[in-house]
């Protein structure tokens, strides 16, 4: 009888580690997976979920060759960002961009993130989420602040070898944003403001990128 129940407990015990190695193999499948560009092998946390739904990998095929205005802007750039003031002094901070897809590639969207200065803790991040309307043939953008509650839409597109967004600032008056300079390694961005209604145009901000090796 003793003969026949430690029979019983080894082969539970092999099937047992038969369990874990298979179960073994199949997470670093996935892993493998995942690093050779796969599907990952990933068990969603609850407040994750809608990150982890939002980014996209690719801009979807049906933006076509339109996906290529700010699909050559993927990636994080370093920022050089400089702010010019009402008395003429210009202030300058450091922060990076960060762009990617977003909504099944149909979106891309970015973070705006200034470095906090000597002796503060707090950055300051915003965000633009832009799509291409396919009836105005042109890019719609939002752009985002919740620290200073602002909020302000634009649109445009490719202008020769520049992209030109045109939109209202929230004091009413018309705004310029200018991606120029673009090459694979860095960006020049320029926002402008008109006080005469688009005849002339003033710097107040004037930002340089260049992409983060790693």
């Amino acid at each position: 009888m003793s003969i026949t129940v430690e029979k019983t407990r080894l082969g539970i015990y092999f099937v047992l580690v038969l369990f874990i190695l298979s179960a073994s193999a199949v997470v670093f499948s996935k892993s493998e997976d995942s690093k050779k560009g796969g599907t990952p092998y990933h068990i969603p946390v609850p407040r994750e979920a809608m990150i982890t739904g939002l980014g996209s990998a690719n801009p979807n095929p049906s933006m076509g060759e339109e996906a290529q205005t700010f699909d050559r802007l993927v990636g994080t750039w370093d920022a050089e960002f400089s702010f010019h003031r009402d008395d003429g002094t210009v202030y300058h901070k450091k922060g990076e961009i960060r762009f990617g897809w977003v909504m099944d590639g149909t979106a891309i969207q970015d973070l705006w993130i200034g470095y906090p200065p000597e002796g503060q803790k707090d950055r300051s991040i915003g965000t633009t989420f832009r799509f291409f309307d396919t009836k105005l043939k042109q890019w719609r953008i939002v752009f985002i602040n919740p620290r200073f509650n602002y909020l302000v839409t634009a649109q445009g597109g490719r202008e020769g070898d520049r992209i030109v967004l045109h939109g209202v600032d929230t004091d009413g008056l018309p705004l310029r944003w200018t991606f120029s300079e673009i090459t694979s390694e860095s960006f020049h961005w320029q926002g402008e403001k008109s006080h005469d209604g688009g005849k002339t145009w003033k710097i107040e901000e004037d930002h340089h990128m260049k992409r983060r090796s790693s």
